[in-house]
């Protein structure tokens, strides 16, 4: 029996939507594949995640992920690719992914219900949690700091959960004590003049800055929220998103991620941070 041509032309759509669902394609995908470029977000003065050290290069641990979470994208593009660093800050961070100017946001980026309505994340590849830092030996505990004067960064998850921790301890000014910041350095020098009493952000961050002055800084307290960071990727892109995901996961798998984790964050170095979590894994 003959088919029609309508009958052929849908099994001709189906077969190809079929196939389309087994392979990657995407408009961010397919764009990074054909250029061999890939746009990444990261932060210039968040120690030890991606900042300038003393001979003006861009290092630190977000750094070093971005580079091997590249070099491991080549079994899903099929060629090597280039990377190319551009720099974003807590304001500029998802406004460049969802108007193109980046392709993944490597940033200390927590991933929260509300950020994800305008971009996507990759799976957890860092496990942080909120602390607060004061000058060493003058507060013990939060409650210490009630109606005393504490900065977090703007438009931050960590100046929201601040206000919420000062608040539930009696604080009745919270919108006067509460001080906002745009970058950590700004937050670290008020913090070293005085004009604030604490600093709260994400615990690592703290230890990156309390290095810089050995002996004059100290964490107080219990961590105030979880922090797990992914990677802001662009809304509604699966082949990619999916992609890096799997890039991380071998990561982790050959033994990249360890490496780079203990280069930043092991008992040697200056930021100690025991890894307690491990990231999602996909048979």
């Amino acid at each position: 029996m003959r088919m029609t041509r309508k009958v052929v032309l849908l099994l001709i759509l189906i077969s190809t939507l079929f196939f389309a669902g087994t392979s990657f394609a995407g408009p961010v995908f397919d764009r990074v594949k054909e250029t061999g470029v890939v746009n990444i977000g990261l932060q210039f003065n968040s120690i030890p995640a991606a900042f300038y050290n003393a001979k003006n290069q861009w290092v630190g641990f977000d750094v070093d992920v971005a580079a091997e979470v590249v070099k491991h994208l080549t079994p899903y593009l099929g060629k090597e690719l280039q990377l190319k660093k551009v720099k974003v800050n807590n304001k500029t961070r998802i406004s460049f992914l969802t108007s193109g100017r980046i392709d993944i946001s490597t940033s200390n980026m927590t991933h929260k219900r509300e950020r994800d309505k305008s971009i996507d994340f990759s799976i957890t590849y860092f496990f942080d949690g909120q602390k607060v830092m004061v000058k060493k030996g003058k507060y013990a505990e939060h409650k210490d700091l009630v109606g005393k004067r504490a900065c977090a960064m703007q438009g931050t998850t960590s100046e929201k959960n601040l206000a919420n921790l000062f608040k539930s301890l009696g604080d009745t000014e919270t919108d006067k004590n509460i001080v906002s910041y745009q970058t950590a350095a700004d937050c670290f020098l008020a913090l070293s003049q005085g004009k604030v009493e604490a600093w709260s952000t994400d615990s690592t961050i703290l230890l990156g800055y309390a290095a810089k002055m050995p002996g004059k800084f100290e964490i107080i307290g219990d961590f105030i929220s979880n922090e797990p960071y992914g990677m802001g990727l662009p809304q509604d892109d699966s082949a990619w998103r999916d992609a890096i995901n799997f890039a991380l996961q071998d990561m982790w798998n050959d033994g990249t991620y360890h490496a780079v984790y203990n280069k930043w964050y092991g008992p040697d170095t200056d930021y100690y941070f025991p890894l307690t979590e491990q990231i999602e894994m996909w048979p």
